[in-house]
């Protein structure tokens, strides 16, 4: 009932609105007042002609009466024209007036029976935020994640929530903030150094900073395989004047990932930034490649390079005609020094091209090369 009511004031309100601009005066009299004076002053000058013909007056005086009626009629003859107008305005303003007192009403109800409800509860902030938010409405999600934070300060799990979110909105500061309360709270791993490495980079306006470069080393230290850990390391050699480093850990990227990762254009721009030959994606690493670890730790590279030939190893299982595949696996398990997964591989490559002399000849050069044995 209270909805209703509201509703009727705001409509009162809205058509008060339109229709006070077109309020007039009073109502125009059913005979005109300039008519009812241009009657009296004809009158008026039929009796002055009458005085004048029977000499009840002097004729200078009956030409001075005359000349004033004469000036009255001229006057009321413009009231009268006015008034014309004036009617001709009464007229468009009660048009509009019955526009204003009918539009007004449809047009908002129909409005409000299409997109509105009487059944529709109010929704404060406060109650959107306790429920379930639009995925799109990227505010009311972060107010509910910081709400829920000044309640819970030792959720990380909430602060590596946001911490992405704040980052893709441009709130760097409270990126950083975010994802070094959830390294505090959750222990380190991987995604979360390399997003606060990130967000601190980001903040340096691309500069990797001595705190982002740490981060990203503590990335690796986690996963040896993280991509952005290692391009951000790369980016780092590069900023600090150290472009074969780069050049090393960006082409030992390129050639452990996948054909079709979406880092590898960045890669390409980032080896031809510095004049670097740009190897051929997951063709997986070979003894340059190997070589390019030299710049980690002992545990970081024996870690790296054993996941890289790992993932060519499973990629070669399912897709086994890659014949320059199974030569760098070879080369690669020889170099880690197991010799017996450097025989399994050369076993595997001649099973899958037993009847190709051609790339059968290659794998038994390479085995005694390797001194696999033929």
């Amino acid at each position: 009932m209270l909805l209703w009511i509201a509703f009727s004031l705001m409509t009162g309100a809205a058509i008060l609105a339109v229709l006070w601009p077109l309020r007039t005066g009073a109502a125009m009299p059913a005979a005109s007042t300039a008519e009812a004076d241009l009657a009296v002053y004809r009158d008026q000058l039929a009796e002055i002609e009458r005085d004048r013909a029977s000499g009840l007056i002097a004729p200078a005086e009956g030409e001075a009466a005359r000349t004033e009626v004469a000036r009255r009629i001229l006057r009321a003859s413009a009231e009268s024209g006015r008034e014309g107008a004036s009617f001709g305005d009464d007229r468009r303003r009660r048009i509009v007036a019955v526009v204003g007192l009918l539009g007004v009403p449809l047009l908002a109800g129909g409005l409000y029976l299409s997109l509105g409800s009487p059944l529709y509860p109010p929704q404060p902030l406060a109650q959107r935020l306790e429920g379930q938010p639009n995925p799109s409405d990227i505010a009311i999600l972060i107010r509910k994640v910081e709400t829920h934070l000044e309640a819970n300060p030792n959720d990380g799990r909430g602060y590596e929530v946001v911490a992405p979110i704040y980052a893709r909105i441009g709130r760097l500061d409270d990126a950083a903030r975010a994802w070094s309360n959830a390294i505090r709270l959750l222990g380190p791993n991987a995604q979360r150094e390399t997003g606060l490495g990130e967000a601190l980079t980001a903040q340096a306006g691309g500069v990797v900073t001595v705190e982002a470069k740490a981060a990203f080393q503590a990335a690796l230290a986690a996963d040896p395989n993280d991509p952005k850990a290692q391009y951000f390391l790369g980016l780092a050699a590069e900023q600090d004047g150290q472009t074969a480093e780069a050049a090393q850990r960006w082409s030992a990227l390129v050639a452990a990932s996948p054909p079709d990762a979406p880092w590898l254009g960045l890669l390409r721009e980032a080896l031809a930034r510095i004049g670097a030959p740009i190897p051929d994606a997951a063709s997986g690493p070979g003894a340059a490649d190997v070589a390019a670890a030299q710049s980690l730790t002992p545990e970081q590279r024996d870690a790296m390079v054993r996941g890289m030939v790992e993932r060519l190893e499973a990629r070669l299982a399912q897709e086994g005609g890659d014949i320059e595949g199974w030569l760098r696996l070879m080369r690669a398990w020889t170099v880690l020094g197991q010799q017996d997964k450097a025989k399994t591989a050369a076993g595997q490559a001649r099973t899958h091209f037993a009847s190709d002399s051609g790339a059968l000849g290659r794998i038994d050069a390479l085995a005694r090369e390797l001194g696999l044995g033929s």
